[in-house]
């Protein structure tokens, strides 16, 4: 496998895959055991998208046969997995335009000059850019990147400081339960005393409220101090008043804003800004373009990377039969093919 941030003229490829999620990546294994070669395209400058971006030490307890794995470790293993079929990424990159050619074919181009010559299409691309939603709070933005940071990375880099979390859904609850063991200490903010979280997590959060290893503020935020980049206390608002919480280390969980960017403007049928599909193949309104993963719509989706996987693998029994369309699609287990156990190099 390798990766490619540019090339001196078109790359003629089977499939370019928008999206090295864990979806995206898992495509590159399907299209790779039916003989279609992969360039694979993300905005991210690495791959594991929203999965590994956001979440990298975030347990996922819902991948089959994994009954815990990070983020960042499940990235890890698809990119094992999919090494056999030599994929290339061409990651900080966004797609811009996309058109057909006469011979059916698609021309792309990426904002860094990439361009691709290809026959299908897989949109992959999670929800599609997304941005963390950013506290109307004056001069935080001065703090971005040193103090206030809108998404946990490495959860050591929180040892041992004053960490503020802000907001009442599942990431705010999930790092308020994981921070709380390795900070100084840790203060959770909400506007109400009410959680959009999991039950489980909103009462493992008031256990630790009542044993006084975390601190629950029902306020809001009205101020930030601190210089250079770096903040030293946030002012809440509540029923009480105004009180001055010192904090080293912000982390407001307000929740992303998707866009479908480019996307969007490429005339596929979208369903509340996502794109329809039917259920056998995954395809879109447009031939030879597919879209698997969140950023899919049909009845009865479920937003699971468990779904977006299932989807891949029909997508790209479909998709062979626009890359080699003489050629006979025959379905195989890896488990007996020997065919396709050569392909994995384990035979």
């Amino acid at each position: 496998m390798s990766s490619d941030n540019g090339a001196s003229g078109p790359i003629e490829t089977d499939v370019v895959i928008i999206g090295a999620g864990p979806v995206g990546l898992f495509a590159v294994f399907e299209l790779g055991l039916v003989d279609a070669k992969c360039h694979v395209i993300d905005i991210l400058p690495k791959a594991g998208g929203q999965c590994a971006e956001l979440y990298p030490e975030k347990p996922i307890y819902d991948v089959p046969g994994l009954p815990v794995v990070t983020g960042q470790e499940l990235t890890d293993r698809l990119m094992e997995q999919i090494k056999p079929f030599g994929a290339t990424l061409h990651l900080g990159e966004q797609l811009d335009s996309l058109s057909r050619r006469d011979d059916g074919r698609f021309d792309l181009a990426t904002d860094a000059g990439t361009q691709f010559i290809a026959k299908v299409v897989v949109i992959a691309a999670g929800g599609g850019s997304f941005t963390p939603k950013r506290p109307p709070l004056a001069g935080i933005e001065a703090y971005e990147g040193t103090s206030v940071h809108y998404a946990v990375r490495r959860m050591e880099t929180m040892r041992g400081k004053d960490v503020m979390v802000v907001g009442g859904g599942d990431s705010a609850l999930d790092w308020t339960l994981n921070l709380a063991l390795i900070a100084n200490s840790l203060t959770l903010v909400h506007r109400r005393d009410e959680f959009r979280g999991a039950p489980h997590s909103v009462e493992q959060m008031r256990a630790l409220v009542a044993s006084g290893k975390v601190r629950l503020l029902i306020g809001q935020m009205t101020a930030l101090d601190g210089a250079d980049g770096h903040l030293q206390s946030v002012t809440i608002k509540t029923a009480e008043g105004e009180e001055r919480v010192t904090c080293n280390a912000l982390l407001p969980f307000f929740g992303l804003t998707m866009k479908l960017g480019p996307i969007a403007n490429w005339g596929l049928n979208l369903t509340e800004n996502l794109i329809a599909v039917d259920t056998e193949r995954f395809e879109t309104s447009e031939k030879g373009i597919f879209a698997i993963g969140d950023i899919n719509w049909y009845p009865g989706k479920l937003k699971l990377i468990l779904s977006g996987f299932h989807e891949g693998a029909l997508m790209a029994q479909a998709a062979a039969k626009i890359v080699n369309p003489d050629k006979k699609v025959t379905f195989q287990y890896t488990t007996s093919s020997s065919s396709l156990q050569k392909k994995l190099g384990v035979r």
